[in-house]
């Protein structure tokens, strides 16, 4: 038990900028086995970015709330997969070649595509929360959330891990995912599905890992497999097709 504490608060101390205790370290086993609580750190990122929603709607308007929610999710992942999707955006831009690609992603600069790519992402997040009833925004949340942290972790399971190097703090994470460990994501991304009251919303599951095979197909094209940025991205365009695929179901929810 106290181990899969200590797996459980390095996923907290290495996906979020939530305080753990000082006992809690970079273990490397421990880092490579906290992929497992992707989804579960989805489920507490999503509920603090619901309860800033909740709490902002007796103040403002609906679209501040949710700009303050998205603020809340980004301040305290430190912008962690947005980072990773944006270093995809200019990786996949601006290289031609696997090693040029990998370069450019390990960049720290911000390059145009990177730019446009989390604008419209953002964008996308936005206007996609909107149009969704306000009273179900805080569920949607959590499930956003939990559910593309769980097919981003698909990618790890179903794709190896390309970078060389061994100076990457994500590469522990990003490799060695077992079935077991992908079932326990399972078991905590789906969770908050069922909160909902009708089962349509388990369709998002087809329409979330489409997206996942599409940027899955583009990195085995161009760069042979994954790299934590390239989970990232999954996670980010997962959220936003699960936002989508909503107000398409909303008619029937």
């Amino acid at each position: 038990m106290k181990k899969e504490l200590q797996i459980f608060l390095t996923a907290i101390m290495f996906f979020t900028r939530i305080p753990c205790p000082k006992w809690v370290n970079h273990d490397t086993d421990f880092l490579r086995q906290s992929s497992k609580y992707f989804s579960l750190v989805g489920i507490i990122v999503g509920s603090i970015g619901a309860l800033i929603f909740y709490g902002s709607t007796f103040i403002f308007p609906k679209e501040i709330a949710i700009l303050l929610s998205m603020v809340s999710t980004i301040y305290i992942t430190g912008a962690f997969h947005e980072d990773g999707f944006a270093d995809v955006c200019d990786g996949l831009g601006g290289g031609w070649t696997k090693e040029k690609i990998l370069l450019i992603m390990k960049d720290s600069r911000l390059g145009t595509y990177g730019a446009a790519g989390l604008i419209l992402i953002l964008g996308l997040k936005f206007s996609s929360l909107r149009e969704l009833p306000t009273y179900n925004i805080p569920l949607v949340l959590i499930s956003g959330h939990s559910l593309s942290r769980f097919i981003a972790t698909t990618l790890i399971y179903t794709h190896p891990y390309v970078r060389d190097s061994d100076d990457s703090k994500a590469k522990p994470a990003a490799k060695n995912m077992t079935l077991k460990m992908l079932i326990v994501c399972g078991v905590f991304g789906m969770a908050p599905l069922f909160f909902f009251k009708t089962p349509l919303v388990f369709l998002t599951l087809i329409t979330t890992y489409l997206a996942k095979m599409y940027l899955a197909a583009k990195f085995k094209k161009w760069i042979g497999g994954q790299t934590g940025d390239c989970a990232g991205a999954v996670q980010q365009l997962c959220e936003v097709v699960f936002y989508l695929s909503l107000i398409i179901l909303w008619k029937f929810i």
